[in-house]
């Protein structure tokens, strides 16, 4: 049913990938998120909270790095621990607490990557302009619809982004006490479509239509993924993921390799929330951003 419409929407859907480190850990932590391209000017369409993502990588490097440059200058010994001690307090570092945080924008462009965020304020979306570049890495572009009258209870839709990161292409540096990235190790992750069926509208204040709910999860790394018909028209944008209990508490007592083992469970249903495609229009006009429609 979406076998062209991935194809379609593939062409212009890239990921952001991730990678972590909590203070006291020198475990690499990988994750993606997802944008889409939307003309050839080089705008793109992705979640606020991963905008703010990429605003929070700048800021915590530049704690980070200030809290070791004073971290440095401590005197050996028990007066030595006191101040580390001092100066976590002082930059908010605790154990656990993340301190390192670094993006990579796959297949966006070539050349200088200088981007500037539009982000709104209201509703979780935001626009990535890529300034400066060579060339952009690519050239087909999405067709959103014009008439969202038939956005309605029973349409299917796929969404299309980067949820299980399977790149490798980083280590940690024992010399620099920090992450990078290398040159070595797999640079690309997969990307993984999922199709639900549209459930019900999400209301904002005073009642209006911000979003879609679908009959299945947004996985973790789709957010800032479109969500399309089988034509790979957009019709909305991944967001979120919704929880809700269906009431249904279960103690049974089952077999298991013929060993009896007891099972207690609640079942909640995971849908997806999206961003109404009209949403993501009225803000790309607001900024002067020009997209197609059906």
């Amino acid at each position: 049913m979406f076998v062209n419409a991935i194809q379609t929407a593939g062409a212009f859907t890239r990921p952001i990938q991730t990678i972590r480190r909590s203070y006291g850990s020198k475990d690499v932590i990988p994750g993606a998120s997802t944008l889409f391209f939307v003309n050839k000017d080089g705008w793109a369409l992705t979640c606020a909270h991963v905008a703010r993502q990429l605003v929070a990588a700048e800021e915590l490097l530049k704690r980070f790095n200030a809290f070791k440059d004073e971290l440095r200058k401590a005197p050996a010994g028990k007066k030595g621990s006191q101040t580390r001690r001092a100066l976590e307090r002082k930059y908010g570092i605790r154990k656990g607490a993340l301190v390192e945080l670094h993006n990579r924008f796959v297949n966006c462009v070539e050349g200088n990557l200088n981007i500037e965020l539009k982000v709104n304020k209201e509703v979780d979306v935001a626009l990535l302009k890529f300034n400066d570049f060579d060339c952009l890495s690519c050239s087909e572009f999405p067709v959103f619809a014009k008439d969202s009258a038939g956005l309605q209870p029973g349409k299917f839709l796929c969404r299309l982004g980067f949820p299980f990161p399977e790149f490798k292409n980083f280590k940690y540096d024992v010399d620099t006490d920090r992450i990078e990235w290398t040159q070595k190790g797999r640079p690309s992750t997969p990307r993984f479509p999922i199709e639900g069926m549209v459930t019900r509208h999400l209301l904002g204040e005073g009642g209006k239509t911000i979003g879609f709910e679908l009959s299945t999860p947004g996985l973790r790394g789709q957010s800032g993924g479109p969500a399309f018909d089988s034509e790979g028209v957009i019709w909305g944008m991944q967001a979120s993921t919704g929880h809700l209990d269906l009431n249904f508490d279960v103690d049974m007592e089952v077999l298991r390799n013929g060993k009896k083992k007891k099972l207690s469970e609640s079942a909640i249903l995971h849908v997806g929330h999206c961003i109404h495609v009209d949403l993501l229009k009225d803000f790309m006009r607001s900024h002067g951003v020009a997209f197609k429609e059906a």
